[in-house]
């Protein structure tokens, strides 16, 4: 049995010391893919070098949509970027009106960028929404996202929502916030998601999954999930890890 921890950020300083024990630790658990995804430029050289260095590694390259004072990409540099083999999806980008206020044109143009790179790479784009669940959409359509594909990461949003970017050609990520027990409202939309659309991750190191609420989060972390979402669908913890897996690889191309 191996899982994917579709989205974390193992490059962030604080992993530091602890690294090999992490990977150590996510290997014990079965994890045997993680998705180390980008939030700027600055830091994605450190990021492209974990994917060198570790097989069970991969990267993405991209700027959130919450990211400031920091290098804001043009689309012929997200794609130079983004051109490295071992860069297997965009973002993340989209928007954000929670942490984020005032005139979000800059906001919305970005991630209209990063899916003109995803489009002219062919590589998936990895969506954050927050508070924003009209205009993700309609940007997402307005751009022809669906012609790169993705993932609306750390899915918080209703069903309407998931069917949209499902019929767009895009997965749904649940996070640990799914296990929470004031999450009822979600648990109920991850019932409805069919399997062969659905992706699991950690986002760490936030929103560590019930029962490691409140501690930072890492990729081992990702086999709580699971095993929450596959008791919610009534199926076996191998089945359910076998099938995002194989989600996770033929989204973003690993062989």
């Amino acid at each position: 049995m191996q899982l994917a921890d579709s989205h974390c950020h193992i490059d962030f300083p604080q992993f530091d010391e602890k690294f090999e024990a992490i990977l150590i630790e996510a290997k014990n658990m079965n994890v045997g893919y993680m998705l180390c995804v980008s939030v700027n430029i600055e830091d994605f050289p450190r990021i492209l070098a974990m994917s060198y260095k570790y097989d069970e590694i991969h990267a993405s390259v991209g700027v959130h949509p919450n990211t400031v004072d920091a290098e804001d990409p043009s689309v012929a540099r997200l794609v130079e970027l983004g051109s490295d083999p071992n860069v297997v999806a965009i973002g993340e980008t989209g928007l954000d009106y929670f942490r984020s206020a005032g005139d979000l044109d800059w906001q919305r143009d970005r991630f209209a960028r990063h899916i003109e790179a995803g489009k002219i790479l062919k590589k998936p784009i990895i969506v954050h929404s927050r508070d924003a669940p009209d205009d993700t959409i309609r940007i997402i359509k307005e751009y022809n996202a669906g012609e790169a594909g993705g993932v609306m990461h750390c899915f918080t949003g209703n069903y309407e929502m998931a069917k949209s970017a499902m019929d767009l050609g895009f997965y749904i990520s649940f996070s640990g916030i799914v296990t929470f027990k004031n999450a009822a409202d979600l648990a109920e939309v991850a019932k409805k998601i069919p399997m062969e659309r659905m992706l699991i991750e950690t986002d760490a190191p936030y929103l560590a999954p019930v029962p490691r609420r409140g501690k930072e989060n890492q990729p081992a972390f990702v086999r709580h999930t699971a095993e929450f979402l596959a008791n919610l669908k009534g199926m076996e913890l191998e089945e359910f890890a076998e099938t995002t897996t194989d989600n996770f690889r033929q989204l973003f191309k690993i062989h």
